[in-house]
């Protein structure tokens, strides 16, 4: 290891969503902590268009952020709470959960990526965490008993504990030899961001129709997100239209009781099934997207992310308070046995759904509908799924 060589505790690898909200939580625990981030986050403009990425943020992950010190940041710039969820396919077989069910003031928050990026970032900036900015990763070696990071700028660091946080095509996944399970779902995804004539309410509904769902995400001040699932090619083809055209679509396309919408931005992206073979090495994590990705159909994908990043941070701090070896594989496994059930379970769960709902046999067609009927009279199980979703 030559001089230059920079030797932290933890280095994270990704600052976004997942990798800020765990550098920041270690850091608060006494960790010496680097984040590579390739690109800063923009500044926030109160009066810019919302992010076309959202984020469904549920009750336990709102919690992690308060206790992180970062949640008043967020509110400080912009968020939407949520009431109310509703699904259904047929009218007559509706779900419907609600926070007062739960006895919650909210089941959670709408908040665009770039604002809780963001106020993740300058949390990080109050503490101490060292931020390399912009940086890309080269190389990742194992080196006297930790790692060795290699950098395009040419800089190396040496960590006792490198953290994949760098989304679904992790480079560190990829270096570290990680493999992969998954598949391309046989549809793409839509966010489109809206002005609404009527106000946006508190609550988020989502359609299932044959070609995909349709759903509805509250934001602030009259803005909502639409989201719209379909065969990729479709999604492409909407993709290319003005403005115009794509409200013509969407007025088509979506239930009436979306009322009139202005469409202002609008993204796509693949749905996307990817699963590690394993979360951890000797020295060495995967958490977020680098681990699982998810059908987005609950918007659960951040809320995993969360609760890696709170299970891993029990797991080093509860390691280290017992004089234990905290990078070891044997600990690390600890922390991979506690995310692996919970990760498989709703990448299952999504699925199911994703497959129930995507066959348009008719007898398929009753069986779930009667489904969802018995789901939204099952009383005490329908309350514990919502729980669940929640982290609750």
């Amino acid at each position: 290891m030559t001089e230059k060589t920079q030797k932290w505790d933890v280095v994270i690898v990704g600052g976004g969503m997942v990798g800020a909200a765990l550098a920041s939580g270690l850091a608060a625990h006494g960790f010496r902590v680097a984040v590579l981030e390739q690109q800063e986050p923009a500044a926030f403009d109160i009066n810019s268009t919302p992010d076309v990425r959202i984020s469904a943020l549920g009750a336990a992950s709102v919690d992690l952020l308060r206790q992180l010190g970062v949640w008043s940041r967020v509110q400080a710039m912009r968020s939407a709470p949520y009431r109310k969820l509703e699904t259904w396919e047929w009218h007559t077989a509706q779900v419907n959960f609600d926070a007062e069910s739960l006895g919650l003031p909210e089941l959670g928050y709408m908040v665009e990526n770039s604002v809780l990026q963001l106020a993740l970032w300058q949390q990080l900036q109050q503490q101490e965490v060292t931020l390399i900015s912009p940086a890309r990763l080269k190389d990742l070696q194992p080196c006297n008993g930790g790692w060795q990071l290699s950098l395009e700028s040419g800089e190396n660091l040496h960590a006792r504990l490198v953290v994949g946080a760098d989304g679904a095509s992790s480079q560190v996944r990829q270096l570290a030899g990680i493999g992969i399970h998954g598949w391309n779902y046989a549809q793409s995804c839509m966010l489109i961001s809206v002005r609404c004539e009527q106000d946006a309410g508190d609550c988020t509904w989502q359609q299932f129709t044959p070609e995909g769902p349709r759903a509805f995400l509250p934001l602030f001040d009259g803005w909502a997100s639409l989201v719209w699932y379909d065969s990729p090619a479709r999604i492409r083809q909407l993709q290319t239209m003005a403005m115009p055209q794509l409200s013509a679509e969407i007025k088509k396309h979506f239930p009436a009781r979306l009322g009139r919408v202005t469409p202002v931005t609008a993204g796509s992206f693949p749905l996307v099934r990817r699963h590690a073979t394993r979360y951890v090495l000797p020295g060495l994590a995967l958490v977020g997207d680098a681990a699982h990705t998810i059908n987005p159909l609950a918007g659960q994908g951040v809320n995993l992310g969360y609760r890696d990043v709170d299970a891993l941070i029990d797991t080093l701090t509860a390691s280290r308070d017992r004089a234990e070896d905290w990078a070891a594989e044997n600990v690390l496994l600890r922390y991979q046995r506690q995310r692996l059930k919970d990760n498989m379970l709703m990448q299952g769960g999504m699925d199911l759904f994703y497959f129930a709902f995507s066959t348009p046999a008719a007898p398929l067609r009753i069986l779930r509908n009667l489904g969802l009927m018995a789901a939204e009279r099952s009383g005490v199980l329908k309350r514990q799924a919502l729980r669940y979703a929640l982290g609750l």
